[in-house]
């Protein structure tokens, strides 16, 4: 399918000119700064036109970024693509396409399971937050995983589930999910084909791993809004964008998909009074879609807390919607409250150290963490939370070394076989770089500032993932100890994993143990680093 000369969404020239009220748009800003929430920046979209948008330099709008579960509502709509060209049906048994899973044992649960219970969300599996995804058994973890419940007794989120799907459709279409999509999807909808994380065979992650900007995850909510349709084309088959996007949560013989609240094929049904549906990820990656406004609100972010971001969402909208005013002038008030959200962060500005002659380029080997490789977890320049669900893991950062200049300074590091070298500004001025780590690429920004005259404190933002690593470098001689950090920061994340346990078990000395271990590994992972300088 031909792409039209421009897909870029048309912005508004005011807000209250497509009905949305800059004074909501005030308070929604004024909530998100007393929340302390980790937002990277939010669009939204009235009658098609970006009404408003922000964003927390270094992200824009058209930035690929982790999309972490949006990732499963794209799965879903490959499958109803391939639905609606014959490949397969909600009802098609799973072992059907893969025969080879079959156990020697008659297992007529694992018979019964088929597309409905994956997308859904009922297939039965148990979830497993302890599978290695460096090992090449993605598809094991689903076939060999413990069941909760019988197929379509009731729901339970597990990431497992998507995969499934998509490795259902590589076998099926004999291409990746991601060639699939692009004159499907990708082309019409007027975006570069993403990156996907995959398994070592190439298999999409299906429930997370899609990098997309916070413009492609507006026109893909934006399509679904329309039933489908994006530019005047119908794009998504029409009643799969319909079905897709309401509950499909009852249980029982006679039960239907309805549009109370709950969990539809990959995405979300928000209650309370609100008609809307969503696709959501974690850190709080959202596409909202406001079903009576024909309006979509979209946020990208580091916030684990979903809870505090939707609070501000829907404390402020749809109420905010209003009726349109076409001659309407920019608010100056916003455009203020704009200017400040796009003031940089950076580390406090020191005065250079006569250090830099000493020690540039000279190589820095560290002393790597016995306990964090014992467990597959090395610190990476990333944080835990991207290398987590990776098939190959960056960490163990060594042979570590700076050269200075006038107006910057180069890093060098390894991690691994994987080299990177990077600039890095002084006086808050922030380098572009691009590094690969566990075989992805990434584009980073970075800056780094003099705290004291031996302490030397770098932020590197990999701009496609959820917050900035810190590394704090204090020099001694010839010894080096580096304090690394995160932002947002791993208690945080911690703390907020926790909280999840409880509904993925029922055994409750296991969700204790769980949680111990959470807490204990949780002030583990990020350890000060001793090194030396060679």
């Amino acid at each position: 399918m031909k792409i039209s000369e421009s897909k870029i969404l048309e912005r508004a020239s005011s807000p209250e000119a497509v009905g949305v009220s800059s004074q909501a748009i005030l308070k929604m800003i004024e909530d998100i700064e007393a929340s302390g929430a980790h937002e990277h920046g939010f669009m939204i979209i009235r009658h098609g036109k970006v009404a408003f948008e922000s964003y927390r330099y270094p992200y824009s709008a058209h930035a690929p970024h982790c999309m972490y579960s949006v990732s499963k509502a794209v799965t879903s709509t490959a499958v109803g693509f391939a639905i609606k060209e014959g490949y397969l049906t909600l009802e098609t048994k799973v072992l059907d396409i893969f025969p080879e899973y079959r156990p020697k044992k008659f297992d007529r649960d694992l018979e019964n399971t088929n597309i409905l219970h994956l997308l859904s969300m009922q297939a039965g599996i148990k979830a497993n937050l302890l599978a290695n995804k460096t090992k090449d058994e993605w598809l094991e973890h689903f076939f060999n995983g413990e069941r909760d419940y019988k197929p379509g007794e009731k729901h339970s989120y597990i990431n497992e589930n998507i995969f499934l799907l998509c490795a259902v459709l590589v076998r099926l279409t004999g291409m990746s999910v991601t060639e699939y999509l692009k004159p499907r999807l990708w082309d019409p909808l007027g975006i570069a084909t993403p990156f996907w994380e995959t398994d070592h065979k190439g298999v999409e992650a299906g429930g997370w791993g899609i990098h997309l900007g916070a413009e492609d995850l507006a026109k893909f909510i934006m399509c679904y809004a329309q039933e489908g349709v994006f530019d005047g084309k119908q794009i998504v088959p029409q009643e799969w964008a319909r079905k897709a996007v309401l509950s499909h949560e009852r249980f029982g013989e006679n039960a239907s998909p309805d549009r109370g609240p709950g969990y539809g094929l990959c995405f979300f049904r928000t209650g309370d009074g609100i008609a809307s549906f969503r696709s959501e990820g974690m850190f709080s990656q959202l596409g909202i879609a406001f079903e009576e406004y024909d309006a979509v609100f979209v946020t990208i972010g580091g916030e684990i807390e979903a809870g505090k971001t939707h609070k501000y969402i829907f404390d402020n909208f749809p109420k905010g919607f209003i009726d349109e005013n076409p001659k309407a002038k920019v608010n100056q008030e916003l455009v203020k409250a704009l200017e400040k959200r796009a003031q940089i962060s950076h580390p406090p500005i020191g005065k250079r150290s006569e250090l830099e002659s000493e020690i540039t380029g000279k190589t820095i080997k560290f002393k790597h963490s016995t306990l964090l490789n014992l467990i597959g977890f090395p610190m990476s320049v990333l944080s835990l939370a991207t290398t987590y669900m990776s098939k190959e893991r960056a960490g163990n950062i060594d042979d570590l070394s700076f050269r200075f200049y006038d107006n910057f300074c180069t890093l060098f590091w390894r991690e691994g076989q994987e080299r990177n070298l990077i600039r890095l500004g002084f006086e808050g001025e922030y380098l572009s770089s691009k590094i690969r780590l566990g075989s992805i690429d990434y584009t980073v920004m970075a800056t780094a500032s003099w705290l004291e005259p031996n302490v030397l404190e770098v932020w590197i933002n990999p701009m496609e993932t959820i917050g900035r690593r810190i590394l704090r470098f204090k020099f001694m001689g010839n010894k080096v100890l580096m304090q690394p950090d995160f932002y947002p920061p791993m208690s945080t994340i911690v703390n907020d994993l926790a909280k999840g346990v409880d509904s993925l078990h029922t055994n409750k000395k296991r969700v204790a143990l769980t949680k111990k271990l959470l807490f204990y590994f949780g002030k583990k992972f990020e350890p000060d680093h001793k090194g030396r300088l060679k």
